[in-house]
């Protein structure tokens, strides 16, 4: 493929070297660099590749795009640009001939919702006979094909790989997740969506490899909706002005405010053999019932979200609320099979926030008792122990406190500052260091009416020791607890 053909549109300096040359990929690690390569210099957390360019040179790339000065043998193409990662998303698309431009992109973003709205926009659209492909935090799915994801949106690169892959698999849309960190690195750069959803935003997501303040965080969310061409907002959020400010977009709304386009009421919690639901109704642009075997208000949300877009594809309502009867995301509110006598879900929230949003919510089903099993990862932050174990002293009635993934730490210490924590407040609780043990004993020793939440690793399927991923999925362990049927059934 010729370079000057991959530079259309692209604003750039020639430093060194000539455009009229043939490249045979483009590569952004060093270490995958091949013979005749375009290699971008990006920054990223741990390192920056400018440094690289040198062993890149060395590896045989022909070509290097770089923001700033570097030193590499006169055979070697210098490209300066400036905004390195913004190239590479731009390349990528040229490079795999815009594939965008094949399929009907719809990216959702917000702090919480999004892994749960795209299942269910892709079960939507997928039951009505429209091929779907889907991106976001635990997998990547085209057509049959499911692979596991490192990171809730890929760099741009592999976006665009993925598009023409799932193009030619005959995908007709795309639904992806697009976190704060995406668009604030330019990773869904080189095209515009044709649709983008803002579920909601709460602080998070703030720190030193992340987001500097929460008004960077507010504002690399928001520019989502100067890249797509329909946006479609939750009108409840506090945040809504501020997303929307710059926004080059059409706005559709919904929420429970009467000036919602599409507005939630009348909504019913229930509860039946062991599972969780929740019911409302659906007037304006749309009118009709919903019903969903998935707890809490957030599912109103995340379900409405979804369906403003199906809307788009004129997904009947039968459609609608056969896919919804259906759902199940793995690890996010996911409820196990396990006793009609009690309910057992497996979640993902690792953090205060989500865990105090999560157990507030099931409060509402008034259990007879609300069992929190958790742990927190290790080398992370301290004060994220002493919020959890204090939220779940707080607000469940029971709490067993055990392992996630210690990393480098010893479990036990983890455990004593959980502790601190939960002594802040007056639940009872218990520690069993072993995670498999502990979901043992919470339902070897669960009763009638209880709720119990596994909290913190939600989809992930390993346990990291020392350096070094264990297999461990919350979902087996509980096969494992049924299959010996010492419990209340």
């Amino acid at each position: 493929m010729n370079l000057a053909n991959l530079l259309c549109g692209i604003s750039y300096e020639c430093v060194q070297g000539d455009i009229d040359r043939e490249i045979s990929g483009i590569a952004y690690d060093s270490r995958k660099v091949y013979l005749g390569n375009i290699f971008v210099c990006i920054s990223g957390a741990v390192s920056d590749g400018h440094i690289f360019a040198e062993d890149a040179a060395k590896k045989g790339a022909a070509v290097i795009v770089a923001q700033r000065d570097i030193n590499v043998p006169y055979n070697v193409t210098v490209l300066k640009v400036s905004d390195s990662r913004a190239t590479l998303a731009m390349l990528s698309a040229a490079y795999f001939n815009y594939p965008a431009k094949e399929l009907v992109t719809i990216g959702i973003t917000g702090t919480k919702g999004k892994t749960t709205a795209t299942y269910m926009v892709r079960q939507m659209l997928e039951d009505s006979g429209i091929k779907t492909g889907l991106i976001g935090t635990i997998e990547t799915i085209i057509g049959d094909k499911h692979i596991p994801s490192d990171h809730t949106t890929p760099e741009s690169y592999i976006v665009q790989q993925t598009f023409r892959e799932m193009a030619d698999a005959g995908c007709k849309c795309v639904v992806m997740e697009v976190s704060s960190q995406g668009l604030m690195l330019k990773r869904v750069g080189g095209f515009t969506f044709d649709y983008g959803i803002f579920t909601n935003l709460e602080p998070d997501h703030i720190g030193p490899a992340e987001h500097k303040d929460l008004d960077d965080y507010i504002h690399c969310k928001s520019l989502l909706f100067r890249q797509c061409r329909h946006g479609i907002f939750n009108i409840d959020d506090s945040h809504l002005e501020r997303i929307l400010e710059g926004h080059t977009c059409d706005v559709e709304t919904y929420g429970f405010l009467d000036t919602a386009d599409i507005k939630a009421s009348d909504v019913h919690f229930f509860e039946r053999e062991g599972t969780l639901g929740v019911s409302y109704h659906l007037s304006g642009l749309i009118n009709m019932n919903v019903e969903i075997d998935i707890p809490g208000k957030f599912s109103v949300y995340n379900s409405m979200a979804a369906i403003c877009i199906c809307r788009h594809f004129n997904v009947s309502d039968e459609t609608i609320v056969k896919s919804l009867s259906k759902i199940r995301v793995k690890g996010r509110v996911e409820i196990l099979d396990v006793s009609s006598k009690f309910t057992v879900m497996v979640d993902y929230a690792h953090n205060a926030m989500s865990l105090e949003s999560l157990l507030t919510t099931l409060k509402e089903y008034n259990p007879k008792r609300l069992v929190c099993l958790f742990g927190c990862g290790g080398n992370r932050s301290r004060e994220r122990r002493f919020e959890m174990g204090e939220v779940s002293s707080r607000l469940a009635d029971f709490t067993v406190v055990t392992s996630d993934n210690p990393r480098y730490e010893e479990p036990e210490a983890i455990i004593d500052d959980i502790i601190t924590g939960v002594k802040k407040a007056c639940g009872n609780y218990i520690t069993v260091t072993d995670r498999a043990e502990a979901i043992r004993y919470v339902i070897e020793n669960a009763k009638e009416g209880d709720v119990i939440v596994l909290a913190g690793k939600g989809h992930e399927d390993y346990q990291e020791i020392k350096g070094k991923k264990y297999h461990m999925d919350d979902r087996e362990l509980v096969a494992a607890v049924v299959r010996d049927g010492n419990f209340i059934k």
